[in-house]
């Protein structure tokens, strides 16, 4: 080989391992490959900062520690995890659960929804307290009641006596639920929580999906914490979702109604181990830096401050919060300000409000080798994760209109997006990534009636929402 073919293929070779590894974009002419003398090692970033002047731990990290000179991208992952209360004893719930009796709940379904209301009762202790509503065009309810022996068997009896009837008038159970809890509050119990339980589209009393999301707004508003369980196929799961992030729960989709009682209990667990509420998230963006998104959350931009609402957090649940944000480096060598983070919350273990400080930095640096042989394993495999939500839910509107190819096309996006992850941090790093999409490829391929096009979907979103980092209020 002679020394010009020699050249050309080590220059090829150089180029597409930097298009592997995912070095961030810079504006500006495309990077050449240069054969230098090895620079001196730059100096090492510090490691992203941990907290935990609370009942919260807060982690962060970027996942290019080392950014270019120049305009350069970068993914910020927070992680936050409720503190392990080892030996406590579990905090007193007043809880309402409110059960969907329309005519579509029929048979099967509300018959396992009642078994697991049951099951819920046998959880209960003296202390906590419980409502029993249940709706279809109109609303019953069992007034709030401390579960002692007596009122357990009252509640038994009450559970026993729910029928399938009418239609689906969602807030008003919700509202009913929401003053059975007003008229509990104060009782002793430091957690008040609402689990909504629905198989279908509402079709009466407040039925517009904006006049819905006031509805739990309010309700969250009187500081009380609302859950969603979706059961079935037909049930609108954007709207459930929201009701649960909304509500600063959790929001669950089961497809076969014999899990509810499995559920339920986890969400007791949630409610009766709290150790924060009020969570918030804030990004405090220095000058020249601007943060494109926030993944799969909804973020609240004020001039430089962007706010992002978490859900309350049970002893040791974890969440995690992905960012886009565009850097510019300016000095080699010299520290680069990413964005200072805050998160604030009402600490439930110690009873007063909390706030968390630090600042995320890079280093900036001409060396591209740097960038990309420095680049944060960990927090790219995340920003993979996130960014395949997006293209998750993608998959799904598109496979909710019946365009199957289309849907398939983003999963195959999915599949090179953790090829290049795993290429930074190792294919074991992402081979549970490349099986979840696997699977979901074969669903998709197997969904041949409307019924399986329909769990399809669903499952999917459900999917999407852990992928973007909503781990433990996502069941």
């Amino acid at each position: 080989m002679n020394r010009t073919v020699l050249f050309l293929a080590l220059a090829g070779g150089l180029a597409l391992t930097a298009l592997v590894l995912g070095m961030p974009h810079r504006g500006g002419l495309p990077p050449q490959v240069v054969v230098t003398t090895p620079a001196p090692p730059l100096p090492t970033p510090p490691p992203g900062p941990r907290s935990s002047s609370g009942s919260l731990q807060v982690t962060s990290r970027l996942s290019h520690p080392y950014v270019p000179v120049g305009a350069s991208e970068t993914y910020v992952t927070v992680d936050l995890t409720g503190a392990e209360v080892p030996g406590a004893k579990r905090s007193p719930v007043n809880l309402a659960v409110v059960i969907d009796r329309s005519g579509s709940m029929s048979g099967y379904k509300l018959q396992q929804a009642k078994q697991a209301a049951r099951h819920l009762v046998t959880l209960l202790r003296d202390e906590d307290r419980l409502a029993i509503v249940h709706y279809g065009s109109d609303v019953k309810s069992l007034p709030s009641l401390p579960a002692t022996a007596s009122n357990r068997e009252r509640m038994m009896q009450f559970i026993d006596g729910i029928w399938d009837d009418g239609g689906t008038n969602i807030s008003a159970g919700l509202s009913v639920g929401r003053t059975q809890l007003a008229s509990a509050m104060g009782n002793g119990a430091s957690v008040n929580r609402l689990i909504l339980m629905s198989d279908g589209q509402p079709t009466e009393g407040v039925s517009d999906e904006e006049g819905l999301k006031n509805v739990v707004k309010e309700i969250r508003a009187s500081g009380i914490t609302v859950s969603s369980i979706g059961v079935g196929t037909d049930f609108n799961e954007d709207l459930m979702q929201a009701f649960a992030e909304y509500g600063a729960g959790a929001y669950g989709f089961l497809e076969d109604a014999s899990k509810l009682s499995t559920l339920f209990q986890r969400d007791l667990q949630q409610a009766t181990t709290a150790v924060a509420r009020n969570v918030e998230l804030s990004f405090e963006l220095p000058p020249g830096t601007t943060l494109d998104e926030v993944l799969g959350y909804r973020a609240h931009q004020a001039g430089n401050t962007v706010r992002v609402a978490l859900p309350d957090f049970s002893a040791g649940q974890v969440e995690r919060v992905v960012a886009r944000i565009h850097v510019t480096g300016t000095t080699p060598g010299q520290s680069v300000q990413v964005a200072g983070l805050k998160v604030a919350y009402t600490d439930l273990l110690v009873h007063k409000n909390v706030e968390d400080q630090s600042m995320l930095a890079a280093v900036a640096t001409d060396v591209q080798e740097e960038v990309v042989q420095r680049q944060d394993k960990e927090a790219t495999v995340y920003a993979a994760r996130a960014r395949s939500a997006q293209n998750l839910q993608k998959a799904a509107e598109a496979m909710s209109q019946g365009r199957k190819d289309e849907a398939k096309g983003y999963l195959h996006q999915n599949q090179a997006l953790f090829q290049e992850a795993g290429a930074v941090a190792g294919a074991a790093a992402v081979a549970a990534d490349q099986a979840d999409q696997a699977r979901a490829m074969q669903e998709y391929d197997d969904a041949e009636t409307e019924e399986a096009q329909k769990a399809a979907v669903k499952n999917s979103k459900v999917k999407a929402l852990k992928s973007f980092g909503r781990m433990g209020s996502t069941y």
